[in-house]
């Protein structure tokens, strides 16, 4: 009873116009108050910041921070794929027949995560890691990998919250909510970058100007608001790392696995 009733007030909570409110306010003065008392509240290592609190005009702002120069470190390895973001690793695991098993309990297909896209054929055999991003988060995102960009898209969709009750209790979150993907061919295949929006604000932003060709690290997107990023490597050209991923806190930057290159 009482996950039915939860499940339905997320549910009506769930809505555009809600986040679009909530995303105003955020990206106005009147929420300049509230910075010092949001980074409190969720521990946020001020110190990394790129500017001092005061120099924050919004919470939006803040939330979408930059970091000062040299607080992530990318792995320089040629080879190496490294974390788009700072995040807790919530899922990863092969993709066996075109389906993503047991994220939280429930299986996603590599169709409907893509929203039908062409591309699906490449990922059926690949590997899939989630990785949920906490309000205490650094919020860019950077790319996984060195290449070039061959495709992006934009899917509308719902703003559930991403977090463990979202996953757990409400249907196929990951491939119901807004996404903006991004395909990159590298030396070895091809990664797609989901990045997945979540409850409240649910804005995923490209930063520009938009580049064809990028190396590992550089920034390529940042959510307002906490949300999931799902890595989707194309078979047979990755090996994850020996430590393993699933559970693990990351930081943007940190070698995830080997990618393979065609022989």
């Amino acid at each position: 009873m009482t996950k039915w009733l939860l499940r339905s007030m997320t549910e009506l909570s769930s809505r555009k116009w809600i986040s679009s409110m909530t995303g105003k306010f955020a990206q106005s003065a009147a929420s300049r108050p509230f910075i010092s008392r949001f980074a409190k509240a969720y521990g946020i290592k001020t110190e990394e910041a790129e500017k001092p609190l005061s120099q924050y005009k919004t919470l939006n702002e803040f939330f979408t921070r930059r970091l000062k120069p040299g607080f992530r470190e990318v792995h320089a390895s040629v080879d190496s794929l490294t974390s788009p973001v700072d995040a807790l690793i919530t899922g990863a695991g092969p993709i066996e027949k075109g389906t993503i098993l047991n994220v939280k309990g429930q299986d996603y297909t590599i169709d409907e995560l893509l929203n039908g896209s062409p591309r699906t054929a490449n990922y059926m055999n690949g590997y899939y890691i989630v990785l949920y991003l906490s309000p205490t988060d650094y919020h860019r995102i950077h790319t996984p990998v060195s290449g070039r960009i061959v495709e992006r898209e934009h899917v509308l969709g719902k703003v559930y919250p991403v977090n463990d009750f979202g996953l757990t209790h409400m249907r196929r979150v990951l491939s119901r909510n807004e996404r903006l993907i991004t395909y990159m061919q590298h030396s070895g295949g091809e990664t797609a970058v989901v990045k997945v929006g979540a409850m409240n604000v649910s804005s995923i932003q490209y930063v520009q100007p938009l580049k064809a060709e990028m190396a590992k690290g550089d920034e390529l997107a940042y959510f307002e608001f906490g949300s999931t990023v799902v890595l989707l490597l194309e078979d047979d050209t990755f090996q994850p790392r020996e430590a393993g991923l699933l559970g693990s806190k990351v930081a943007m930057g940190e070698r995830l696995g080997t990618l393979i290159e065609e022989s």
